[in-house]
């Protein structure tokens, strides 16, 4: 499979589009050796939220690396923060501006486009088709893109990023009750810091899929990373630390789901 994808049963999509770390023999030729690390990759996700299947929420999770073909990206490979530095559909080189690939070995248009069809679209064609279901359902839902990164990434921000760091595409992804609820719940504790629409203001699926008018809803978490792992190689799980903030995740995630539920039932 491409992806990793479980049916829920409540109005809520929680898809992890960058915690993927395969990348095929044929790829994995081309590139230089940094990319054997995936340094970049979104690590331990599916491990880090494993309370969904229990709580009833769908998921979907990416099994190839995101060295190979970022699903985060527009297929147009259109810049999604104007005039700033970003990775692109295909990328070139990791957060810290190692060469992804062998000299002479970039992705040509014709390889880029092979990744697209082959790698992109069925992740994005599960999404919808979960999305679709879960609308014709309950006739609203909740699109949750998981991400994480390490906290201090000098290529793109100055400084330590917030702890939670929400996106909702200048409020236009979501109802602002949603964003209200969920934010809500992050505000409610002091222990981890938070921003809204700061550096990380959602990625593609986020502003792709996000439709209010129609009753679909998405907001982007882009959390540190330093929360549950190391953010050294070999980026190894901290249970014990994940364990001080899963309560929070899974309580967001409910007040969420509870809101589509409460709406849909208004």
């Amino acid at each position: 499979m491409d992806f990793r994808f479980k049916a829920g049963r409540l109005p809520i999509l929680v898809s992890m589009p960058h915690a993927g770390t395969d990348i095929p023999d044929e790829v994995a030729s081309t590139m230089a050796p940094c990319a054997t690390a995936r340094a970049d990759t979104d690590w331990h996700l599916p491990e880090l939220y494993g309370f969904l299947e229990e709580m009833g929420a769908s998921t979907i999770s990416a099994r190839w690396s995101r060295y190979l073909i970022d699903l985060n990206r527009p297929p147009e490979n259109t810049n999604l923060y104007p005039g700033m530095d970003t990775t692109g559909l295909c990328p070139v080189d990791t957060f810290g501006r190692e060469s992804l690939y062998l000299p002479g070995r970039l992705p040509d248009e014709a390889e880029v486009k092979r990744r697209l069809e082959r790698y992109w679209m069925p992740y994005h064609a599960q999404l919808r088709a979960e999305l679709d279901r879960l609308k014709a359902q309950f006739g609203r839902v909740v699109l949750w893109d998981a991400h994480s990164i390490a906290s201090r990434v000098p290529r793109f921000f100055e400084g330590r990023l917030p702890d939670l760091n929400f996106g909702t595409a200048d409020g236009s992804s979501c109802a602002p009750g949603l964003e209200q609820a969920i934010v809500g719940v992050a505000r409610e504790q002091d222990r981890f810091s938070i921003a809204v629409n700061g550096r990380f203001k959602g990625g593609h699926i986020t502003r792709h899929y996000g439709r209010p008018r129609d009753d679909v809803h998405a907001i982007q978490l882009e959390m540190c990373q330093c929360l549950y792992m190391n953010e050294q190689a070999p980026f190894e799980y901290r249970p014990e630390v994940a364990a001080e903030v899963q309560p929070l995740l899974k309580e967001m995630i409910r007040s969420a789901a509870g809101w589509a539920t409460e709406r849909v039932r208004a």
